[in-house]
């Protein structure tokens, strides 16, 4: 049972955050992308700090010490990564400063949206490992983590849409190139549910390793995003939306206490 809860989490995400970053595409939907963003961090640090993170003591609380070490080494290396990342775009995507695109720009960017293809498929492979991660641990955790990585993967998609038409695709192909690299998060999630079934010792450190990227997102890219907007007006729409973020976080775990425990008790019946 648990395995068709990681397939149909893992391919049912992918397609939603495809569609929405492809519906934010369109310049008339585009301003609500910072909601997005707002809610996001509440759900983010809701499912780390009240979801993840306990989990993963409570399986491994003799070894709490090695947690903290896994998930400070987590987080500097996301920081590595992140500069690794920003220095690769910056390379390929300096602009030359007259608003357009010429065949020269246009080829590199090709040649950066296949780099962008490889990597989104990597991203999104273990994106399914800590999916199913969740899902072993309990199967509110999963659904819990599958709407974390929802809500951090739409931005990153909308970006891939940019690039991808900007190196001369046309929006039904973006659509299928971004939606094939997504279902890659099906294939980490049955490489997951595999692996970590016979080496359960390693799933709270997967749990520290989500939480990690999560609450890294959220200061080093989210909450900046947040401060960038300069009117007052804004900024309580922001709270409301962190407060939703975590408001949803809690209705989802209710719900699926409720009714994915009831269908785990049918299923050991």
């Amino acid at each position: 049972m648990i395995i068709t809860y990681i397939l149909v989490t893992t391919i049912s995400s992918g397609l939603i955050a495809v569609c929405m970053a492809n519906w934010l595409t369109y310049n008339v939907f585009s301003k609500y992308l910072h909601y997005m963003v707002s809610s996001s961090v509440g759900v983010f640090l809701s499912v780390s700090f009240l979801h993840l993170l306990p989990e993963a003591f409570n399986n491994l609380s003799e070894h709490s010490d090695n947690l903290l070490l896994a998930m400070l080494v987590s987080i500097v290396c996301f920081f590595i990564l992140e500069k690794i990342s920003l220095i690769r775009h910056n390379h390929h995507y300096e602009g030359d400063g007259h608003g357009h695109v010429h065949g020269h720009d246009r080829y590199d960017a090709g040649k950066g949206g296949v780099v962008i293809l490889i990597g989104s498929s990597l991203h999104n492979f273990s994106d399914g490992v800590l999916i199913a991660a969740s899902f072993i641990v309990s199967p509110s955790l999963g659904v819990l983590t599958a709407l974390s990585i929802i809500t951090h993967e739409v931005p990153h998609k909308l970006c891939d849409f940019v690039v991808l038409r900007n190196a001369g695709l046309d929006r039904r192909r973006i659509f299928c190139m971004i939606l094939a690299s997504s279902f890659c998060s099906s294939i980490g999630g049955l490489f997951g549910y595999f692996v970590l079934q016979h080496i359960e010792q390693i799933t709270p450190y997967v749990l520290v390793v989500a939480a990690s990227s999560f609450i890294y997102i959220s200061i080093s890219d989210l909450i900046p995003r947040m401060n960038e907007q300069e009117y007052p007006t804004e900024h309580i729409p922001q709270l409301v939306f962190v407060i939703l973020g975590i408001f949803i976080t809690y209705a989802i775990t209710s719900f699926s206490h409720n009714h994915l425990g009831q269908c785990n008790c049918f299923v050991s019946i």
